[in-house]
């Protein structure tokens, strides 16, 4: 198998693993089970608390839901303001990863030359590498206070566990990860061979610009007034012999 075709269904996997792992990062924005707790302690019914980045929510076991979203933006933890802003980075990113993968892969023909498809591959894989590992930061930050806070003895508050949406973005944060190291690798490799033979060329053998002008010598152009100076003098008697009849 030819080694274009090998690059471009790799451009392709790493494409369909990213973007898979991005949808995954982005799905984790919306649902409710960041963290979890249950509560056995009631007869009748049984209490179910969970929350995410934006409310905190209660149902019991008749199905009724009641979610209350955060009252104060600024009273919030730290944490839960780098988590968001972690998250919605990660996402932007990856957009921009796919917008830069489609113009730049060697499949959709988008793009210009060979070594301008490999750089802009480039760039989408570091900014797929970016997203995965600023999602990767986001969940792992948000498991770390949830897990700290439910083995610490002298917490009195109510304890969390890991909810669903954690484990779900560090599946997508992996996939983001691994393809856009894929890419990174594949296509910086490319773009690196690539300028570098171009320079190369371009030592050994110099651009006829450069070097054009030090061979070529000046000539004068033709003037269309002939030189006196340079007749013949074979026709100087001539012309004394027709002024001598003449007189």
């Amino acid at each position: 198998m030819h080694y274009r075709t090998v690059i471009m269904y790799t451009e392709i996997g790493c494409f369909v693993a990213s973007v898979c792992g991005w949808i995954l990062v982005c799905s984790t924005m919306p649902t409710n089970y960041w963290a979890y707790s249950e509560v056995d302690s009631l007869v009748l019914t049984s209490g179910h608390y969970f929350s995410n980045l934006w409310k905190d929510c209660l149902s019991d076991s008749t199905g009724v839901t009641d979610c209350k979203e955060f009252p104060s933006l600024l009273a919030l933890q730290t944490y839960i303001h780098l988590c968001r802003s972690l998250v919605i980075t990660s996402i932007i990113l990856g957009f921009f990863g796919s917008v830069l993968a489609l113009v730049g892969m060697k499949c959709t023909k988008l793009g210009g030359s060979e070594i301008l498809n490999a750089r802009i591959t480039f760039a989408a894989g570091m900014n797929y590498l970016l997203s995965g590992l600023c999602g990767m930061l986001a969940y792992s930050w948000y498991a770390h206070k949830v897990i700290s806070e439910f083995m610490d003895p002298n917490y009195k508050a109510k304890k969390f566990e890991p909810g669903l949406a954690l484990f779900v973005g560090w599946g997508g944060s992996a996939l983001l990860v691994v393809g856009g190291f894929v890419y990174s690798i594949t296509s910086g490799k490319e773009g690196c061979q690539s300028s570098s033979k171009t320079e190369e060329m371009s030592y050994h053998n110099p651009s006829s610009s450069l070097s054009e002008p030090n061979q070529k010598t000046y000539s004068p152009p033709l003037s269309p007034i002939p030189d006196r100076a340079n007749l013949k003098s074979s026709k100087l008697p001539k012309a004394s012999h027709a002024v001598d009849a003449y007189v």
